[in-house]
């Protein structure tokens, strides 16, 4: 395999192994969060401070860690620093705490940072993780941000809060409810996949990027089972 530069590993969660786009993991908070711009930007600098930390823990202790029990040992490491973000939103930022909600606990076990410790922070160096941690987190960031901000203007007429066409335009009340989130997905999914012509996706779904599970279906594959 063809090491990459610390450029593209940087870069390689902004379009080509966007976590939301084109892995289309870690949906459910996407999907609940995105109906505004700001949880967007909440929920994305959460799970990019989370997941950074987390590859670079998890990289300095790959060595140490048991084979058997690293998939617990990865969890304990991510609810750390979960509980540090916790904390300092519903210290700081109550009303974002509020509407986050359940989610903010739930990136412990958010396939997006489990998918990179097992894929990636557990078979390299510490600074290519942190930097694969850092990509990954503003791709999604990114993600998020742009679906928020999308839903809002359509369906409240608002961005970031401030009235923009609520005064001109009806707003769409279905943008903010689930059918207006799964349109909004597709649309971008679609966009993405028109950009890039298709290869990212028949990439993922040639190496199942990102995915826990792809190791042991990689076992399969070679001891020939279908």
């Amino acid at each position: 395999m063809e090491k990459k530069s610390k450029l593209q590993i940087l870069t390689n969660g902004f379009i080509k192994e966007n976590p939301v786009l084109v892995l289309v993991i870690g949906t459910c908070p996407t999907l609940a969060l995105s109906t505004q711009a700001i949880n967007g930007i909440g929920m994305g600098l959460s799970v990019l401070f989370v997941l950074t930390c987390s590859n670079i823990f998890i990289s300095a202790l790959k060595k140490v860690i048991p084979d058997t029990v690293r998939i617990p040992c990865y969890i304990v490491v991510i609810a750390a620093f979960v509980t540090i973000v916790q904390l300092v939103i519903s210290a700081f930022f109550p009303s974002l705490n509020d509407s986050l909600g359940v989610y903010i606990p739930l990136i412990v076990v958010n396939c997006i940072i489990l998918g990179r410790a097992e894929m990636f922070a557990n078979k390299n160096s510490v600074i290519d993780s942190a930097l694969d941690g850092i990509g990954m987190g503003i791709g999604y960031t990114i993600a998020l941000t742009l679906m928020g901000c999308i839903r809002e203007l359509l369906g409240n007429g608002t961005l970031f809060g401030v009235t923009v066409t609520a005064n001109v335009i009806t707003p769409m009340t279905i943008m903010t409810m689930a059918p207006g989130g799964f349109l909004t997905f597709g649309v971008m999914i679609a966009i993405v996949n028109k950009i890039t012509k298709g290869k990212v996706r028949e990439k993922q779904q040639n190496k199942c990027l990102g995915c826990p599970g792809s190791a042991f279906c990689s076992e399969k594959e070679e001891g020939g089972e279908q």
